[in-house]
C-alpha cells in the first residue's frame, strides 16, 4: 500500500543533492512536495524540471538558519495545501578541518545550519502537526552522528545533537502525540560537498573520502522506506553506506 499518496511534504535543502533526489522520489510516490531551499533561481530551476515527469511540487524560497522565513515557509505551506504531513530535515552543510585549523567560520556555518536550522523547521511545523494530531518529522542525520571521524569534530558533534534532539522527539511526540520522528543516517553520499570545504586540507580529505560515495537517489530510496509505513510504524532510523565504507 502506498501511504505517501496525497501527503503534504516539506523538505529542506532540496534543490541539489538529496534533497532534490527526496523530492523526485516522493513526488514519483504522488506526494505534494514543498521544495524549499534558500536560492531563488536554485528552486525555480529544479522545480521546473521536477514538474517535467508530472506530479505536484512547488518550490518556496527561505533560509532554515532563520526562524522567521521558516514559520512563513509552513504558513504558506499550510494555507496551499491544508495540511503539513512530513518534514524532511535535510539542509546541511559538511565541513573538514582538524582543530589546529581554527576553521571557526567553519564551525559557526555548520551550526548554524545544521543545528539551529533544524530546530527552526521543526519549531516551524510542530504547531500544524499538533493540530492534526498526526504527523512525520525525518532528520537527516549521518554516519558521523554515530561515528566520530578524523577531522570532522564540529560536524560529527551536529550530528550526534541530530540523533539525540530527534530520539527526544520520538519519546515525547510520538509516544503521547502520533507525531513520528526518526533519522536516516548516510555514509558518504556525493552531493558535491567535498569541493565546497574551505580549507586547503580538509578539502583534499574530503575529496578523497568521496572517491567511496553512492548516489543521492539511493538515500533517497532509504527515505521513501521510512516515510511509507503505516501510522502505527516508526522508523527509528535507517543506516545507509557504501559497500566499500568501512566505518
Amino acid at each position: 500500500m502506498n501511504y505517501l499518496q496525497d501527503k503534504v511534504a516539506v523538505i529542506t535543502g532540496a534543490s541539489s543533492g538529496i534533497g532534490a533526489a527526496t523530492a523526485r522520489a516522493l513526488v514519483a510516490q504522488g506526494a505534494r512536495v514543498v521544495a524549499v531551499a534558500r536560492d531563488a533561481a536554485e528552486v525555480e530551476a529544479f522545480v521546473a524540471t521536477a514538474r517535467q515527469n508530472g506530479g505536484e511540487i512547488v518550490g518556496h524560497v527561505a533560509d532554515v538558519t532563520v526562524a522567521g522565513q521558516m514559520k512563513a515557509m509552513a504558513q504558506f505551506t499550510k494555507d496551499a495545501y491544508g495540511s503539513i504531513d512530513i518534514l524532511v530535515n535535510n539542509a546541511g552543510l559538511m565541513l573538514f578541518s582538524n582543530w589546529t585549523d581554527f576553521a571557526t567560520d567553519d564551525w559557526e556555518k555548520m551550526i548554524e545550519v545544521n543545528i539551529k536550522g533544524y530546530l527552526n523547521a521543526i519549531a516551524a511545523v510542530l504547531p500544524f502537526m499538533q493540530q492534526q494530531k498526526s504527523g512525520h518529522i525525518l532528520n537527516m542525520d549521518s554516519i558521523a552522528g554515530h561515528h566520530v571521524v578524523p577531522s570532522a569534530g564540529i560536524y560529527c558533534a551536529t550530528k550526534f545533537f541530530v540523533q539525540a534532539v530527534t530520539e527526544s522527539l520520538r519519546k515525547e511526540l510520538s509516544v503521547h502525540l502520533g507525531i513520528r520522528a526518526g533519522t536516516i543516517s548516510p555514509g558518504v553520499v556525493d552531493t558535491g560537498w567535498a569541493n565546497k570545504v574551505s580549507d586547503p586540507e580538509g578539502r583534499k580529505a574530503a575529496q578523497e573520502l568521496n572517491k567511496l560515495a553512492i548516489a543521492p537517489e539511493a538515500v533517497a530510496q532509504a527515505v521513501v522506506y521510512a516515510l511509507n509505513q503505516p501510522a502505527m510504524v516508526n522508523i527509528n532510523d535507517i543506516v545507509i553506506t557504501p559497500t566499500r565504507q568501512d566505518w
